[in-house]
């Protein structure tokens, strides 16, 4: 990769970064797709990433449809190439969009899955609330469970976002929007006695520097979304079972569990930050299934 293709990437993985609020994950998919067709365009004379030919999307997207048997995998590959290359026209990197006319494979419609009232339970029941680490883990859980944040929402909340009076957050989420979270009192228990304890002790195993964000890792250093998915792992194995658990499915699990309890969808879409409601509905469909 030349330097400046290498500059138009990294500008971008910023954009997605700080803009659009991506996750860690996602960043690192983005970036190894974008990799990946660059590859192809050299091995393939279709041009270069910046000066692709015109038909090079409609070629590779044969491409990925023959070597990969899951549609779910090529409409994210080429979901990360349309946003870059959505980003290269807009900022005059590149003249052209490869990508804006090829369409993405029809996915089947999978329901998220989620935890049970009676398996978010045994989470809580499996944390050691005597330790430092046990008693953020607590807290942790109950915050996202309470509040279905993204993770990438959850590792950027400071300290000072908590509100204790009026008894709300201020999250941060895609695209720089803003929204108020209500807190429960349970997570505001749970909070008060993190902060007032095992948080100010993480804090002075950072010799280098004090970190201002609301959630700390066991150095004393910010929590990251893979150190959120290792700390969910964990509990799942302490507490025996057998299913994979991350940070969505606590999302997941917070949206299902409201429309279960008679929250309406609308209500539902504004504590999840969803832009449109189409997204939200989703969960409707859990519901129903749980009616049946």
């Amino acid at each position: 990769m030349s330097d400046n293709m290498n500059e138009v990437l990294q500008k971008f993985i910023k954009y997605i970064q700080n803009e659009k609020m991506y996750s860690e994950y996602t960043i690192l998919n983005y970036q190894k797709d974008i990799l990946e067709f660059e590859k192809w365009l050299i091995e393939e004379s279709f041009g270069t990433l910046l000066k692709p030919s015109y038909n090079s999307g409609r070629y590779y997207t044969a491409f990925l449809n023959e070597h990969y048997n899951k549609p779910r995998s090529v409409a994210r590959k080429l979901s990360s190439l349309r946003s870059f290359y959505r980003f290269c026209t807009r900022e005059g990197y590149c003249e052209i969009n490869p990508f804006s006319e090829v369409s993405s494979p029809k996915l089947d419609k999978t329901l998220p899955k989620f935890l049970y009232v009676e398996e978010i339970e045994i989470l809580f029941d499996s944390i050691d609330t005597n330790t430092i680490l046990g008693i953020r883990d607590y807290a942790l859980l109950e915050f996202m469970y309470g509040t279905g944040v993204r993770v990438s929402e959850l590792c950027n909340i400071k300290e000072n976002d908590v509100d204790y009076i009026n008894k709300q957050i201020i999250v941060l989420g895609k695209g720089n929007k803003e929204r108020y979270l209500p807190l429960h009192e349970l997570i505001i228990d749970s909070l008060k006695e993190y902060i007032s304890y095992a948080r100010r002790e993480l804090q002075v195993k950072n010799k280098k520097e004090i970190s201002d964000n609301l959630f700390l890792n066991n150095h004393g250093g910010p929590l990251t979304p893979r150190g959120v998915r290792d700390i969910l792992t964990r509990l799942v194995q302490k507490a025996s079972e057998n299913y994979k658990i991350g940070p969505h499915m606590i999302r997941h699990t917070f949206a299902t569990h409201l429309l279960n309890n008679g929250a309406d969808l609308i209500t539902v879409q504004e504590l999840l930050g969803h832009s449109n409601l189409s997204t939200t509905q989703i969960y409707t469909h859990i519901s129903n299934e749980q009616l049946r």
